[in-house]
C-alpha cells in the first residue's frame, strides 16, 4: 500500500511541494533555523563567535547525509514524540566531532516546537511563493480566454439543463474572479504566517534571561520572518486560515475542472483538454482522450475537506504545548499544501492549452429549438397582455413546439395568430429578433470588461506597492 500510495501521489500533488516537505527538506530548514539561531545568539553575545561559526558550517553542510541519519531520526523519534529531538541529539554530535567546544551551545535556549514551527514556516513562505506564480500563470490564461471570448455565445445551463444564451468569456470571467479572490486570500495568509516561532520550553524564553528580546529580533531577521509579541504554540489560527485557505482555492479548482470536464463530454464538445503524446489515452480503447488535469484537480479538491477539517479540529490545543492537536498537523498540512499545488498546476496546463470549439456551441445552443429564448419571449410580451398571460401563452407554445419537434418560433407565431387579441402584438421583426440568441445576452460582455479591468486593476496595484 505504501508503494502504492508513493507512485499514484505524483498524479495528484505538486512534486516541487513534496520535496519541500521531504525528510531532506524539512531537515534542511531545521538546519537554517539551528544555524540562524546559533548566529543570532553570537551576535547578541550570549555564545561565543567561535561557537556559532562552527555549528553554522555544520549546519551548511553540502551533503546533509554526511552529518544525520534521517533513517535513525525517523525511527527514534516513535519514542521521543517528534524529529526535532534525535535531530538535536545527531546535530550535537556532528558538531562536537567538528568543535567540542561549540557543541554545548547547539539548541542554545530553544524547545523542539520552535525549530519545527520555524522550518515549518520557511516551508510555507516558499509553498506560497510557488503557489502565487502558478496562481499568476492560471490568471493570464483565464484573462486570455475571456478577452477571446468575450462575445462566444453559448447556452447557460442551470440545474444541468439549458437555461438562457450567455458568452463562454462570461464562464471563464468568473474562473479568473475566483482564483483572483484565492490570490489575494493566499497572500494575505501567506503573510500572517511569516512569524518566527521562539518561546522556549513554555513560551517564557527564561532561559535566555534578559538577553532574549534581542535574541529573537535578531534571529528573526536572520530568517527574514516577522517578530510577533509573544510564542503562538498552542495558538494555531494562523495556519488554520491558511490551511483553510487552500481549501478554498483547491475547491475553485475543482469547480473549474468540473466545468471543462462537462463541456468536453462527446456529446458536449465545446471544450477539450490539451492533446499530447500519452495524455488521455486509455488501455483498451485507442480512440479515448480522457480529461485527466480534470480528474486529478477534482480528485485533490475531494480529499482535500477532511484535511482542511483535520486542522480546524486541531486547533483545541492544551496550555502553553499541545498534546496530539499540534502533533496532527505535521502530515496533513504538507498534503494540503502539495494537494493544492498539484491541482494548481494541472489547472495551470490545462488552460494554457484549452481546446475551445465555438461551432460546437453555437450547435448546442439550437438543441432546444429555440426553447432557451422563451424568457425573451414573455418579457416582450408581458409589457402588452399583462406578465402572468404572456408566461401562460408562452409555455403553451413551448410544449407545442417540444410535441412537434418545431421551433418556439414557429410555436410562438402560430399560438399569436390564433386568437385575434395576440394575433398582432410581435410583428415579423421583432420574432426574428426574439430569436436570435444573440440578442438576450444581458450584460455578458460587460461582465467580462468589468473582470478584466478588476483583475489589470489589482495587477497594477500589486506591482505599484512593490
Amino acid at each position: 500500500m505504501t508503494i502504492l500510495s508513493g507512485l499514484t501521489e505524483q498524479i495528484y500533488s505538486d512534486r516541487d511541494i513534496m520535496g519541500l516537505f521531504s525528510g531532506p527538506g524539512t531537515i534542511r530548514r531545521m538546519l537554517a533555523v539551528q544555524a540562524a539561531l546559533a548566529r543570532a545568539q553570537s551576535r547578541c553575545g550570549v555564545i561565543p563567535d567561535s561557537a556559532a561559526r562552527s555549528i553554522h558550517k555544520v549546519c551548511h553542510a553540502e551533503d546533509i547525509n554526511s552529518i544525520l541519519d534521517l533513517d535513525a531520526i525517523a525511527s527514534t523519534s516513535m519514542l521521543a514524540g517528534n524529529i526535532a529531538i534525535p535531530f538535536v541529539k545527531q546535530l550535537t554530535a556532528a558538531v562536537r566531532q567538528a568543535d567540542a567546544e561549540a557543541a554545548r551551545f547547539v539548541h542554545w535556549g530553544a524547545t523542539s516546537q520552535d525549530v519545527l514551527d520555524t522550518a515549518l514556516v520557511l516551508q510555507l513562505q516558499q509553498v506560497a511563493a510557488q503557489l502565487d506564480q502558478d496562481l499568476d500563470a492560471a490568471q493570464r490564461a483565464c484573462a486570455r480566454l475571456t478577452a477571446t471570448h468575450r462575445d462566444t455565445i453559448m447556452v447557460g445551463r442551470t440545474w444541468l439543463q439549458h437555461a438562457l444564451p450567455t458568452t463562454f468569456g462570461v464562464k471563464t470571467a468568473g474562473w479568473l474572479e475566483a482564483l483572483t479572490r484565492s490570490r489575494q486570500r493566499l497572500r494575505h495568509d501567506a503573510e500572517q504566517c511569516a512569524l518566527l516561532q521562539f518561546g522556549g520550553a513554555a513560551g517564557t524564553l527564561a532561559s535566555l534571561g534578559n538577553a532574549a528580546p534581542d535574541v529573537a529580533r535578531v534571529l528573526a531577521e536572520e530568517l527574514g520572518l516577522a517578530l510577533p509579541d509573544m510564542p503562538w504554540h498552542t495558538h494555531r489560527d494562523r495556519l488554520a486560515d491558511l490551511a483553510a485557505t487552500l481549501g478554498v482555492l483547491t475547491g475553485t479548482l475543482g469547480k473549474i475542472a468540473r466545468d471543462v470536464s462537462l463541456m468536453a463530454q462527446t456529446e458536449i464538445a465545446e471544450l477539450a483538454e490539451p492533446a499530447g503524446p500519452g495524455r488521455g489515452g486509455s488501455s483498451t480503447m485507442p480512440h479515448k482522450r480522457n480529461p485527466v488535469s480534470s480528474a486529478a484537480i477534482l480528485a485533490a479538491a475531494t480529499r482535500m475537506p477532511p484535511l482542511v477539517s483535520t486542522m480546524l479540529s486541531a486547533m483545541v490545543q492544551e496550555h502553553e504545548r499541545a498534546l496530539g492537536g499540534w502533533q496532527a498537523e505535521w502530515d496533513v498540512l504538507p498534503q494540503i499544501c502539495a494537494l493544492a499545488g498539484g491541482a494548481l498546476r494541472h489547472l495551470a496546463s490545462l488552460l494554457d492549452g484549452l481546446e475551445v470549439h465555438p461551432a460546437n456551441m453555437t450547435r448546442n445552443l439550437g438543441a432546444t429549438n429555440g426553447l432557451i429564448l422563451a424568457e425573451a419571449y414573455a418579457l416582450a410580451l408581458g409589457g402588452r397582455m399583462g406578465r402572468l398571460e404572456a408566461h401562460e401563452l408562452v409555455e403553451r407554445a413551448s410544449k407545442e413546439a417540444v410535441r412537434r419537434n418545431c421551433t418556439l418560433k414557429v410555436a410562438m407565431q402560430e399560438a399569436l395568430a390564433a386568437h385575434e387579441g395576440t394575433r398582432d402584438l410581435l410583428g415579423k421583426e421583432e420574432l426574428d429578433r426574439l430569436s436570435d440568441p444573440a440578442n438576450y445576452l444581458g450584460q455578458a460582455g460587460k461582465v467580462c470588461d468589468r473582470v478584466l479591468a478588476g483583475w489589470r486593476g489589482v495587477g497594477e496595484a500589486r506591482r505599484g506597492s512593490r
